[in-house]
């Protein structure tokens, strides 16, 4: 689902400051958090990117679902969470190339678990946030 902007069709500096702000603050919790869950659980799994895309999901089903059916926000909120934060916080692409890393050095189960965890936990993690949403 894409967030709305505020003034379609045009880009105006207000809608890529929101944006960008969003993306300061997603890409800076990445870094840090992964940092932490690195050294909290040393492992050759990527358990840090997992929980960066777990709570990512859950964050995007939860706000997207929030600010649609359940309360009324102003659209530019939509431009920093959505497009801004979670965009840039979700690691999506460090997962992917985690994944083939885990594949080139043999470790398929280890790929395959990851694989299965960020796309089924991911998905569950969207459903209970959108599910949370919808019960308050």
């Amino acid at each position: 689902m894409t967030p709305d902007i505020p003034m379609p069709g045009v880009f105006s500096l207000q809608t890529v400051l929101l944006i960008s702000l969003g993306a300061i603050v997603g890409a800076n919790l990445r870094y840090f958090v992964a940092q932490y869950v690195a050294r909290l659980i040393p492992s050759s799994f990527p358990f840090g990117t997992l929980l960066i895309n777990i709570s990512a999901s859950f964050i995007l089903g939860f706000f997207l679902i929030w600010t649609t059916e359940r309360v009324l926000a102003d659209p530019r909120w939509r431009l920093f969470i959505a497009v801004g934060f979670c965009a840039t916080y979700s690691t999506y692409s460090s997962y992917a190339f985690e994944t083939f890393a885990l594949f080139e050095k043999g470790q398929l189960p280890v790929a395959l678990l990851n694989i299965l965890g960020t796309n089924v936990v991911c998905f569950v993690a969207v459903a209970l946030g959108a599910a949370l949403a919808r019960s308050i």
